[in-house]
């Protein structure tokens, strides 16, 4: 059995959508181990292009087995939402394609609505959520007074858990302006789902403890970026689960030593979207190039994503917390063209010269980058397939990033496109 877990090493949206996808086609099992429907995965596939949000991106390969763990926030509601639109592109999800841990907590409207107006009441200190309630349900899911999906199978159980609910959300929604929450319309909104939804459910840790003794090679695709972790990101500018690669085990449902191999994604220059510290952004013309040739607007939110330079010191905290072994660098391609480009090797905090990402949030946001700069290249890297397509220059980018980081470049991807991607060590063949 080979295991391998594609985690985000920037701040989300480095291009896992088209990575696991591609990697999907070497895997048996392909596992959602944490987050919810604010990940915004794209995939472009010949004339069609498919906007993921809680499903697995390998859910258009078919053949494959898709998993949303246990570690998922799941939305009934945008899931068959999700389910019918794939339907419409000729992508059909049974029980037999699509399994859904039947321990997963569910996000409700109650969710959303607390989730909207926090970030309303927060005026100018916003952290940038998506407002879809992923936060405000991982806090009843610690809080263990969460709607898992089991209960929808059960009517006595999820007249306790709604009761407990309201005890909590009650004083929340008089707090935050809202109005009270009806406990018999969510009941009766959740019911009329129920045989839909428990159709997928399964226990996944079952599925996968067969799928590990079978010997089967089993994905792991994780959502947003370590550095938006809840636990090592630039908190609280984060999200509300563990991104890093060690929640792959507890989020699906496995022992640690079904992993075997982590991989880091990153993109060739550095994007964040909302709030927070982003100490290489580009608030100019620069900035604003890389964001139009990259297409840089978020998936769910449509909002522009702010652009600058590669961090490798960044990058390099994130491959450590998350043990990543290798990178797929995508979107090299959006850098051609420039004369000149630069890589943060370090950050000054003062008259400190630090080469990590600190804790504290005064100090995270007063940190400067340090550059070294590099010559660009002008012609096309879009669409390589192979290292001798690639400019010499581009590829003398590529090897600093490396040495930057301490982690070889496993994939690279040169374009959206499902099957540009440059080879140089496959993740699921086993290393002596």
């Amino acid at each position: 059995m080979t295991g391998v877990v594609v985690v985000g090493a920037q701040w989300g949206d480095e291009g896992k959508g088209k990575i696991v996808d591609w990697l999907s086609s070497r895997a048996d099992v392909i596992v959602r181990f944490q987050g919810g429907h604010n990940a915004g995965h794209t995939l472009v596939i010949g004339n069609k292009t498919f906007k993921l949000n809680l499903l697995p991106s390998g859910v258009v390969r078919g053949g494959k087995l898709s998993i949303i763990g246990n570690g998922v926030v799941v939305d009934p509601w945008r899931l068959l939402e999700e389910i019918d639109n794939m339907a419409k592109e000729g992508v059909s999800l049974g029980p037999d394609d699509l399994v859904l841990a039947d321990n997963a907590c569910l996000i409700l409207p109650w969710h959303r609505d607390i989730d909207a107006a926090r970030e309303q009441a927060a005026g100018d200190a916003q952290i940038g959520t998506t407002r879809r309630g992923i936060g405000p349900a991982y806090e009843d899911k610690v809080g263990r007074r969460a709607v898992r999906v089991a209960d929808l199978a059960d009517p006595a159980a999820l007249d306790l858990k709604i009761e407990r609910l309201i005890a909590h959300h009650r004083p929340l929604r008089v707090g935050l302006g809202l109005d009270e929450p009806d406990p018999v319309a969510l009941k009766r909104d959740l019911l009329a789902l129920a045989p839909r939804i428990l159709s997928y459910a399964q226990p996944v840790w079952m599925r996968l403890e067969q799928a590990v003794k079978l010997g089967r090679r089993i994905l792991f695709e994780g959502a947003q970026g370590v550095m938006l972790d809840v636990d090592h990101g630039t908190y609280p500018f984060v999200t509300s689960s563990n991104v890093v690669s060690g929640q792959a085990a507890a989020g699906a449902g496995v022992g640690p030593g079904a992993v075997n191999y982590v991989l880091g994604l990153v993109k060739a220059y550095t994007t964040r979207v909302g709030a927070g510290p982003f100490p290489t952004e580009l608030n100019d013309e620069i900035g604003q190039r890389i964001g139009a040739q990259g297409n840089e607007f978020g998936t769910n939110t449509g909002r522009a994503r702010r652009c600058g330079w590669f961090d490798a010191v960044m990058v390099r905290q994130a491959c450590a917390v998350s043990g990543v072994n290798g990178l797929a660098l995508t979107k090299l391609d959006v850098l051609d063209g420039f004369e000149e480009i630069r890589i943060c090797t370090g950050y000054r905090l003062g008259d400190e010269r630090i080469d990590r990402f600190p804790a504290g949030m005064t100090d995270q946001a007063n940190v400067t980058p340090i550059y070294e700069t590099m010559r660009g290249w002008k012609q096309s890297t879009r669409g390589a397939r192979s290292w001798t397509q690639l400019p010499g220059e581009a590829v003398k980018y590529v090897r600093r990033l490396e040495e930057l980081v301490g982690k070889p470049v496993a994939l690279l991807s040169t374009s959206p496109e499902r099957e540009d991607v440059i080879l140089m060590r496959d993740p699921f063949e086993r290393q002596v």
